[in-house]
């Protein structure tokens, strides 16, 4: 696999997340160029490493989308890839007790932000080469839990979307899901993504989730990478519109 990443234009958006950031050092360590898309404060944060280009957006705000494409744009002719990693859940309430604003907000920073993402996206990864989209969900998409629903109708909403890619797009560019259970990253302990990973509030109680997982213990950000580039190479040509479960048996579908 290491091979056929070589020379590969791959856009990581999130990519200074903790998942983003094993992402862009395992397709730079292939030989690939990783494009980071992320909030300006967060690359200012992180740093770009050596081989790689980062440009800032909020992905909330199409306009914002749409300038950082424009900007990938100047600087390449065409992407082999895309890998959205961005998402972010708010404080648990109840359906019942959820804002509008909380509603609005979640929903923007997971599915519209995969709406923006995709639309500037295609027409670049249309001029690629053997190109794929690789977007991330949730467990809770499908086994939604008490104080998440913005994030998990959101997160569901993700898996639509892809799989409408999928079909419009095929058989051209692939596209799929990745859906992670909780990874032991800084989202997990309180951080949003927006601008710092410096939560201390974790939002789960980490030793009671443990005893529902199979494999008994968190995921690491490195447990999704490889899922990633198995679903961006051709080791996975014959696979579209689908979702791969990287959870340690806790959700088995």
């Amino acid at each position: 696999m290491a091979d056929e990443f070589e020379a590969r234009r791959v856009v990581v958006a999130g990519g200074c997340g903790g998942i983003g950031r094993a992402v862009v050092r395992a397709l730079i360590a292939k030989g690939a160029t990783a494009i980071i898309l992320d909030l300006e404060a967060s690359i200012a944060r992180h740093g770009v490493p050596e081989g790689a280009f980062a440009f800032p957006l909020d992905a909330s705000n199409a306009g914002s989308v749409d300038s950082a494409f424009a900007k990938v744009v100047e600087q390449f002719e065409a992407i082999d890839g895309l890998v959205n990693l961005v998402g972010f859940s708010r404080e648990r309430q109840p359906v019942e007790q959820t804002s509008d604003e909380i509603w609005d907000d979640v929903t923007a920073g997971n599915l519209n932000s995969a709406f923006y993402i995709a639309r500037a996206a295609l027409p670049l990864l249309k001029k690629g080469r053997d190109p794929a989209i690789v977007n991330t969900s949730s467990g809770l998409a499908l086994k939604p839990t008490p104080g998440y629903g913005p994030y998990s109708v959101s997160k569901a909403g993700v898996l639509a979307l892809t799989r409408l890619l999928a079909q419009e797009n095929a058989p051209l560019i692939r596209a799929n899901v990745v859906a992670p259970s909780a990874v032991d990253t800084a989202f997990l302990h309180g951080g949003t993504g927006r601008g710092g990973d410096d939560g201390n509030a974790t939002r789960m109680d980490v030793d009671a989730y443990l005893k529902t997982v199979p494999l008994a213990r968190l995921a690491t950000a490195d447990d999704v990478v490889g899922p990633i580039l198995f679903l961006l190479s051709s080791q996975s040509a014959y696979v579209t519109g689908q979702t791969l479960h990287v959870n340690g048996g806790l959700l088995m579908v």
